[in-house]
């Protein structure tokens, strides 16, 4: 019998197909923890991907960022911290030992005022640009051509990206006190995606798209969800049916945070599933399966903290609050940490959730009776 491909089983994974197995997503890893892990026997000469068993996927490399970049530039320096513009136009306070471990404090955004906008963003916003694309695309198109991994594209974001440039607090205000210049940018930003990736869809036959919003914080959106519906769900609707019409079935949306209120209306505009379902904020990926059915695929839902805490209440977490077995007889599902894992977690633990979830995907209705029914 002829071995699945990687790209047919993602696919078949996130289409609520039957794929061979589950598609085992890559994981995500602080530099300190694959130190960590190092020093405990992980070999240091090894891709942690292959290692641990994961499946490959990939994006184009289609450049959706500021071009140019705004200038890098130090204002101040210390052994503490350090006062800096970075290249996305923000300038920021970073302290040095907890650079891995938190954000920067947000001293200033390049979006201002609409002239900020129109004369400082929108021109690095130039979906024209030659360097959008790798100097060698038609090379790189004939190299992807008969590839047996899922390749996927970046698609943009409506929310975030509007909220990395002028801050939570400006944008708030924004929505109610202009909420036309919000409109405005979102729906800029749709046409310059559009734009930008066409090229991408038009001459490589793409699995998949993924939106990155990072909109949520831990008891619900950073914005109404009626304002969000309003003023910017058009401007993604229109870039996800572009995808849809070009057949890119399989649209997925990454946001941390309580997410439920803001599900239906990612459906309603063309999403076809979420990630990484951050359990501290009360993400229940039996919740969602159960409300949603075969309308949502999902990928996540594994609380990193359990993993720091010892082999028992892994297994317990998996079977009991993920029901791992059951949700992947239910399909559209495929389990990772709803983070990146954090330095507490030891390789010892990692490794027995990795063969755990290993173990039920070769036949997860075998373990049905280890979690209670859902």
């Amino acid at each position: 019998m002829e071995e699945t491909s990687a790209r047919e089983r993602f696919k078949e994974t996130f289409t609520f197909g039957k794929p061979d197995r589950v598609f085992f997503m890559p994981h995500w890893f602080w530099s300190s923890t694959i130190k960590r892990w190092h020093s405990e026997g992980l070999p240091q000469d090894v891709y942690v991907d292959e290692f641990f068993g994961f499946d490959r996927y990939e994006l184009v490399p289609v450049n959706l960022g500021f071009i140019p970049p705004f200038e890098y530039e130090v204002y101040y320096e210390n052994e503490e911290y350090k006062v800096y513009r970075r290249q996305d136009g923000c300038k920021v306070k970073e302290f040095k030992r907890y650079a891995e471990a938190s954000m920067p404090h947000w001293l200033e955004y390049p979006i201002k005022t609409r002239i900020d906008w129109e004369r400082e963003v929108m021109p690095r916003l130039n979906s024209k640009s030659p360097a959008r694309y790798p100097l060698w695309w038609d090379d790189y198109v004939r190299w992807v051509k008969e590839r047996d991994y899922p390749l996927g594209i970046s698609a943009g974001s409506y929310y975030g990206w509007i909220r990395n440039w002028m801050g939570v607090e400006r944008l708030s205000r924004l929505i109610y006190e202009d909420p036309e210049f919000i409109k405005e940018i979102a729906d800029y930003i749709a046409g310059f995606v559009i734009e930008t990736i066409r090229r991408a869809v038009e001459e490589i036959e793409l699995d998949f798209a993924i939106i990155w919003e990072d909109m949520a914080m831990k008891t619900g959106p950073l914005v109404s969800p009626r304002k969000f519906k309003e003023l910017m769900v058009p401007a993604c609707k229109k870039v996800c049916d572009y995808l849809h019409s070009n057949g890119v079935q399989i649209i997925l949306l990454d946001s941390d945070g309580f997410i439920d209120q803001l599900i239906p209306i990612w459906l309603d505009a063309g999403v076809t599933g979420v990630y990484p379902l951050e359990v501290a904020a009360g993400e229940n990926v039996v919740a969602l399966r159960k409300k949603y059915g075969k309308k949502l695929a999902m990928f996540g839902g594994v609380d990193k903290r359990v993993l720091a805490r010892g082999c028992d209440e892994i297994e317990r977490h998996l079977f009991q609050e993920v029901k791992l077995p059951w949700m992947l007889t239910q399909g559209g599902y495929t389990p990772m940490i709803d983070h990146s894992v954090p330095p507490d977690v030891s390789l010892r633990n990692f490794m027995h959730y990795w063969s755990i979830v290993k173990n039920v995907a070769e036949d997860p209705f075998r373990y049905l009776d280890k979690c209670e029914e859902a």
